[in-house]
């Protein structure tokens, strides 16, 4: 499995990381909700190991974000010492699959873990995205269209999969800025040179275009191109 945890107990974390690599899983860290929303939402993982009390961001709310505002079903089990039953509502009402309390044993979160991974394979429609001829593997990352494959950068292939996740829908400059780079944007338009980039892998070689400007809202990948701007970015 591949896992994300969002905890700021150093000691904690090192335990986590400790016994589930020495089983073969994968795992990141965030030591805040603000990283861990991030991570969590530009990412594929398989589940998600999050604490309550947290800074910058609290679990719940980190739940609540990515439940209702990047629309992710990713399994989220909630390590809290929050033993009472109106805090494990809470955590329920939020979005989290499953929840347990401090202390724990580390086996004990392993098969909790398991068990929610083998019900979101049983839920998940697809561990790829396609739009039209377009598609996205989560679990290789390889972007391949009309059957050929793409070269796409990773900050590209960031920005292709919010866009991809979202359509036929826009997706906000801001959205699509937070998905790179948080909440420490750099200076300049670099947002449009990575779009310019994206733009030529995806549609350069075709002659159909998914992925179309809408000025001053943003972007959005979709076969219609009904309402959507010819403009083409640049690089600065």
């Amino acid at each position: 499995m591949r896992l994300l945890v969002i905890e700021d107990n150093k000691n904690l974390v090192a335990n986590l990381f400790e016994y589930f690599e020495a089983r073969g899983h994968t795992l990141d860290a965030a030591p805040d909700g603000i990283t861990g929303l991030h991570l969590a939402s530009t990412q594929h993982y398989d589940a998600l190991i999050l604490d309550w009390m947290l800074p910058r961001l609290d679990g719940p709310e980190v739940l609540r974000r990515l439940r209702i505002e990047y629309e992710l079903d990713v399994p989220v089990i909630m390590l809290t010492a929050r033993d009472e039953l109106p805090d494990k509502l809470i955590g329920f009402h939020a979005g989290a699959d499953d929840y347990l309390t401090k202390p724990f044993a580390l086996p004990e979160l392993e098969v909790r873990l398991q068990a929610l991974q083998a019900r979101a394979h049983g839920r998940q429609r697809t561990r790829a995205l396609e739009v039209g001829d377009l598609k996205l593997d989560l679990a290789t990352l390889e972007v391949t269209r009309g059957g050929q494959s793409l070269h796409i950068y990773p900050a590209c292939r960031k920005l292709l999969e919010v866009l991809m996740q979202a359509s036929p829908a826009a997706v906000t400059r801001e959205r699509l800025e937070y998905a790179l780079w948080g909440d420490d944007p750099p200076d300049g338009d670099m947002l449009r040179s990575h779009i310019y980039e994206l733009r030529r892998s995806v549609d350069g070689p075709f002659a159909s275009k998914l992925i179309h400007t809408l000025p001053r809202i943003g972007y959005r990948l979709a076969v219609s191109t009904a309402a959507a701007s010819d403009a083409q970015d640049v690089p600065e």
